[in-house]
């Protein structure tokens, strides 16, 4: 499959790309962004991709080595939340562009700006 990476978020370390002709919600994003005022659209927010989560003791914490191992609670090959300021916005999966990782966006289902606003 051929990629073809549309936007790159600052810093780089993020990549936001699309499979070329194929038809995905993040293709509907530029409309929505369409519709934001000029000056909003530089401002800089944090986009992350949460793999999962685990609720530990202080102590299990205390424990933790570099061969420690913690199950999360998500299911291995299930989508990744992406988040952005810590709000959940759709879900992906990871993906090689190069010699970096990127996300494939699946859906986006919660983009809010009333939420995401820092």
């Amino acid at each position: 499959m051929d990629m073809n990476l549309n936007d790159q978020i600052a810093g780089g370390d993020i990549i936001i790309d699309d499979l070329e002709g194929a038809e995905t919600p993040a293709a509907a994003a530029p409309a929505k962004s369409a519709r934001l005022p000029q000056m909003m659209r530089r401002i800089p927010v944090t986009l992350t991709l949460e793999v999962g989560s685990a609720r530990i003791s202080l102590q299990e914490l205390m424990d933790i080595g570099p061969s420690s191992v913690l199950p999360l609670d998500a299911l291995a090959g299930e989508p990744l939340v992406i988040k952005v300021n810590g709000a959940a916005i759709g879900r992906a999966e990871v993906v090689v562009a190069g010699e970096q990782y990127g996300l494939k966006v699946i859906d986006l289902d919660g983009l809010n700006l009333d939420l995401i606003a820092p």
